[in-house]
């Protein structure tokens, strides 16, 4: 393990949802170019869309809802629908969980994680997979992913996908990628717009010390922490700004 600390969040901050979208899809597309020099693919867990070299893509969930993967409520459903229709990635390249395991929440658990092992194992020999890019979202009341407050999922340190079973959001059965997972990506990118966020903002990038779940992504060094986030979510945060340069990581 690195004896570096974690970098410090970058923010980003736009004064129109345009903006932000748009230096977010460059973001990513700058990324997306690096990790394929280096490696001949991009992982990422989460998706904007953008103009992408879309067979070197490969998405996986940070989270996903224990529901079928034709349901409104399916994640894997929003990317087919968002993504694989109007894109030519490669529905192949979307690895959603196996529905035909819902029944079994444990064993469904096991899956996802097995796939990410095979994904990953082959090309990094770490004990944790490094994904290229994680995007997240935060809820206003600060978890991201299927991480809430307060739950036991927090202190998870060895699996790579965990599932929750009471979940405060419906539905309540979930499985989500852990901490160390989030935190030995190589980047990992924060959204949050509008004003319902602007006192949870604040708590995560200003109090740290509250413990929120998103106040507890912090990548492991070398890896990076974005926020791209809009004036109004940002309008109370103290935490310094820097302004977004585009063409660079």
């Amino acid at each position: 393990m690195s004896h570096h600390p974690p970098s410090p969040p970058v923010l980003h901050s736009f004064a129109t949802n345009e903006e932000l979208v748009n230096a977010l899809a460059n973001y990513i597309l700058i990324a997306q170019a690096e990790a394929i020099e280096k490696k001949g693919r991009f992982s990422l867990s989460g998706l904007i869309g953008s103009n992408a070299r879309w067979d070197k893509w490969h998405i996986y969930f940070s989270d996903e809802r224990l529901v079928s993967l034709d349901s409104p409520d399916s994640n894997y459903k929003l990317v087919v629908d968002e993504v694989v229709s109007k894109t030519p990635i490669p529905r192949s390249n979307v690895h959603p969980i196996d529905a035909s395991l819902l029944d079994d929440i444990e064993e469904l658990t096991d899956d996802y994680e097995q796939q990410l092992v095979e994904f990953f194992v082959s090309k990094d020999s770490a004990r944790f997979p490094v994904f290229d890019l994680i995007l997240l979202g935060m809820g206003p009341d600060g978890h991201t992913a299927s991480l809430f407050p307060g739950h036991d999922l927090l202190s998870e340190s060895s699996r790579w996908v965990a599932y929750i079973e009471d979940s405060p959001k419906p539905p309540p059965k979930r499985i989500t990628l852990t901490l160390p997972v989030i935190n030995h990506a190589a980047r990992v990118v924060f959204v949050a717009a509008g004003e319902s966020k602007q006192d949870v903002l604040a708590t995560v990038l200003d109090q740290p010390e509250a413990g929120l779940p998103s106040s507890r992504v912090r990548p492991a060094h070398p890896g990076t922490l974005h926020w791209f986030v809009d004036d109004a979510a940002a309008r109370k945060v103290k935490y310094p700004r820097t302004p977004y340069i585009h063409g660079k990581l």
